[in-house]
This record gives structure tokens, C-alpha cells and sequence, in this order.
């Protein structure tokens, strides 16, 4: 499942391309993974960290980059100001920079009108601007915190040359019922699906899909056949239990033709 996880965020297109609201993309290198040798990822820790671990291999793979430093964290005697994702140093360029990494999944709400706001995560407990502007206000003003300032001088890392950037992947999924709706700054690439009610999921159009549940770790991989397909009305309990539990459930559903797509079932 490894492999299909690095699949799944190679082939991930940025959210957006350039800068947005002053936040720069990091171009991810070249990569020859001919030669490349996966290291074993530990399958108990949640998605965003198997993420993590999944760009320091690809990186460290590269010829372009070297890591200084990964995950470390800046403390203040026994107090956690914060982490810091990525610190890597440009050999091409000789240039260094300072990498926060995200890998979301966001619904977009054509009810809000700014599509920067649009943004929201499926069980609604959180948002692209949330995200977007803690990068900003912490995560990015954390390497000038004089903590982070004596870390890296005692590494011997000039604080002064580093640049921060984000490398900011995600899957979009717009609303069922407008499939054509404007996603504003983002690419469309990302779309990877629709959202829709458990309301309109009762529609007799869905009756005749097959389903699957993939856990939250699958939710990187592209669908394939290789799963247990259930009916609709076996599925409709599965997602009626997820949603007394407030979670909003990603789904796979194959059509007659052997069509396959990805849909978020909301509780809310």
C-alpha cells in the first residue's frame, strides 16, 4: 500500500501554482525513481505524518536537494513554541529553504462567495484560510523566533540566507450538483471528486453503484478494483454509522461500466 501512497502524492498536483496570498509553492525536483529504494513507513501513525515521511525519502532521493533538517522541534526551556518541517539546502542553486508540507482533503462550498473561503474539510473542522494563515502568522515567523535562531547557529545554518515556502498538495472535491462551479485561484487538476448530502445520496440514480469504504491512509490512492464492493444497501448502514459519529465517510463507487470515482457522503 506504501508504494500506491507514493504514487498517489507524486501524481498530486500543488493546490495552486506561483504565490497565493504571499505564500510560495515549492517546485518539487526531478526525480529518477528507477533506482529508488522504499524505506519501511510506519503504518501506526496518521496520514499527515506517512506524508512527511513519503517527501523526506523522495527529497532525500534527489540529486538536487540535501535535508538539514526534518521535523525538528523549537522549544523554550520545557514549553513547545512549534515545529519545523523541512530546512533543505539547494545544491543546484546553493540556496536554502525553509519547506512547511501539507497534503489536505477540501470540499468546496459554492455557498461562501469568496473561493478562497470556499475551501472547507469534510467534517468541517477545518478550512483552508485556517490553514493558509498559520502557515503564515506561525509556522513561517517561528524561524525567526530567537529559539529557532540559536537551534540553527549551533548547525551552523545562516538563519539570514533561508527562504520559506510551502509544498501544499490537495484533493478537491466539488459539490455533486455543480460539477461546473468555479475553484477561483486553484487548480482544477486537483478535483478529484464530488461531495454530496446523505439526503441527495438517497436518490435511486445511486442504487444500482457499487461501494467501498477506504480507510483514511487509502484515501491517497487512486481507486482500483482490488477491494471488497458492497451494494447500496449495505454501504447506506456503514455511512449512517460513520455519520452518527460526525464523520464524513470518502467513498468509491463503480458504475455498470466499470467506472470508478471518489465521493465524500457529508453528515452535516
Amino acid at each position: 500500500m506504501i508504494l500506491e501512497q507514493i504514487q498517489g502524492f507524486i501524481s498530486t498536483p500543488k493546490l495552486w501554482d506561483g504565490k497565493l496570498l504571499g505564500v510560495e509553492q515549492f517546485e518539487f525536483p526531478s526525480i529518477n525513481l528507477h533506482d529508488f529504494q522504499l524505506k519501511p513507513i510506519p503504518q501506526n501513525i496518521r496520514l499527515g505524518h506517512q506524508v512527511e515521511c513519503i517527501f523526506h525519502q523522495l527529497i532525500a532521493h534527489s540529486e538536487q536537494y540535501e535535508i538539514l533538517l526534518f521535523n525538528q522541534l523549537i522549544k523554550n526551556e520545557n514549553r513547545t513554541l512549534g515545529e519545523i518541517d523541512f530546512i533543505l539546502k539547494d545544491t543546484k542553486e546553493n540556496a536554502l529553504l525553509h519547506i512547511e508540507l501539507t497534503y489536505k482533503f477540501y470540499l468546496i462550498d459554492d455557498s461562501i462567495p469568496n473561493p478562497i473561503y470556499q475551501l472547507i474539510g469534510p467534517n468541517k473542522k477545518d478550512s483552508f484560510i485556517e490553514k493558509i494563515n498559520k502557515i503564515k502568522n506561525h509556522q513561517f515567523k517561528l524561524l525567526h523566533k530567537e529559539e529557532t535562531y540559536n537551534l540553527l547557529k549551533n548547525k551552523l545554518i545562516d538563519i539570514n540566507k533561508i527562504t520559506s515556502k510551502v509544498y501544499f498538495k490537495g484533493q478537491l472535491f466539488i459539490p455533486f450538483h455543480k460539477k461546473n462551479c468555479s475553484i477561483g485561484p486553484f487548480n482544477r487538476e486537483s478535483i478529484y471528486g464530488f461531495w454530496i448530502t446523505k439526503i441527495d445520496f438517497q436518490s435511486v440514480c445511486f442504487l444500482d453503484f457499487v461501494y467501498f469504504i477506504p480507510t483514511k491512509k487509502e484515501w491517497l490512492v487512486a481507486p482500483h478494483n482490488q477491494v471488497n464492493w458492497k451494494n447500496y444497501d449495505a454501504i447506506i448502514i456503514d455511512i449512517n454509522s460513520l455519520h452518527s459519529n460526525f464523520q464524513s465517510p470518502m467513498i468509491w463507487l463503480k458504475n455498470s461500466l466499470n467506472q470508478i470515482e471518489k465521493a465524500f457522503i457529508v453528515w452535516w
